[in-house]
């Protein structure tokens, strides 16, 4: 596996990652553990940052005039990247409305 393929798989694994982790981060908000929670955000952060970092290999590659296909994988990498960015900032928005009830 190479080249579009992998980039693909990595992106889709850190962002299903980081998502898993702002999930996470609700649940333990949600018991009161403010700091654990706030500390699963940044290690969610970090695996969507090994993803982006894929992604911008990408963008590169295009912009330096190599020709992507768009096929379901990199779609769906695509959607995992959006889905766990706007998870994150659902997340943080849960977090911080446990914190000032």
């Amino acid at each position: 596996m190479e080249g579009t393929e992998l980039a693909a798989f990595q992106i889709i694994a850190s962002a299903g990652t980081a998502r898993s982790m702002f999930v996470e981060a609700i649940q333990l908000a949600k018991q009161g553990k403010f700091k654990e929670a706030h500390d699963k955000i940044s290690e969610g952060e970090s695996c969507f940052t090994e993803g982006h970092q894929a992604h911008a290999t990408l963008l590169t590659s295009v912009a330096d005039g190599t020709s992507i296909t768009m096929d379901l994988l990199l779609t769906h990498a695509e959607d995992q990247m959006m889905s766990a960015e706007t998870f994150k900032m659902v997340a943080e928005e849960i977090i911080e409305l446990y914190e000032t009830r």
